[in-house]
């Protein structure tokens, strides 16, 4: 990805016409396909300066997709009278420094902490112990398991590196899956019984938690069952994925 940002100093009494010209010239940025998001501010110190940020699926995708297509056609009639007004105009590429402020809190920390997390999988593995689909592939797990399974989903879910630091992060957890073949209906089960648990524990029931949490469930679980796979062949060698509010990793099974 990259992105493009374009700094404009707008006339005070053009200000309102320009964000409206915008307004209607983001449908063709909501319709291309090389255009990841976007967004237009207005500096709260000098109102007459704004920035559009672009993000963009690669360089060559902006100059040689968008700019040639019938989108940037109709977006640049829109923004035609505003460019004498555009002092900066260029492509960045983003660096490893990212992540969230304090302000927001971690799925780890909504959850209730590892606590929260360890009373789930306990209540969960006492479901699975007896449950004719899922019992055979926990057949010889170690009385452990619900706590070590909690250290993954603390670390998944934003707490401490704990899972990475003991238990040998990703490539151990993805080694329990290699060669099992686990099915879609074991798969299902799991995620049943998980959500139940949750339920039964108490784990926060706002939809932006529940939405969140399920989301990884399925990922994971989805993720595992490929991984299971006879013959597979996955990355042996990752970070243990970070979950976040409507943030995932992508999909590679």
């Amino acid at each position: 990805m990259t992105v493009e940002y374009i700094r404009y100093r707008v006339p005070e009494d053009r200000h309102d016409t320009f964000e409206a010209a915008y307004t209607r010239a983001a449908a063709c940025l909501r319709a291309a396909p090389q255009c990841v998001d976007y967004e237009l501010a207005r500096c709260e110190e000098e109102p007459s300066c704004h920035i559009l940020r672009i993000t963009w699926t690669s360089v060559h995708d902006h100059l040689e997709g968008f700019r040639k297509s019938e989108n940037f056609a109709l977006f640049f009639a829109e923004i035609r009278p505003y460019v004498p007004y555009i002092e900066e105009m260029r492509h960045y590429r983003p660096t490893a420094v990212h992540g969230q402020g304090g302000s927001i809190p971690t799925l780890y920390e909504w959850a209730g902490g590892a606590e929260a997390l360890e009373r789930l999988t306990e209540r969960f593995y006492e479901h699975v112990v007896t449950d004719d689909l899922l019992k055979p592939l926990f057949a010889h797990m170690n009385s452990d398991h619900p706590r070590y399974v909690a250290m993954w989903l603390s670390e998944v879910f934003g707490g401490p590196s704990r899972y990475t630091d003991e238990r040998g992060g990703y490539p151990h957890m993805l080694s329990k899956h290699l060669g099992r073949a686990i099915g879609e209906p074991q798969r299902r089960r799991w995620v049943s019984l998980l959500l139940d648990a949750a339920d039964e524990v108490g784990l926060p029931g706002d939809p932006e938690f529940r939405a969140a949490f399920a989301g990884y469930i399925e990922w994971g679980t989805r993720l595992a069952v490929e991984n299971s796979r006879p013959g597979a062949d996955p990355i042996r060698q990752a970070p243990v994925p970070h979950w976040g509010w409507g943030v995932a990793p992508p999909y590679l099974p």
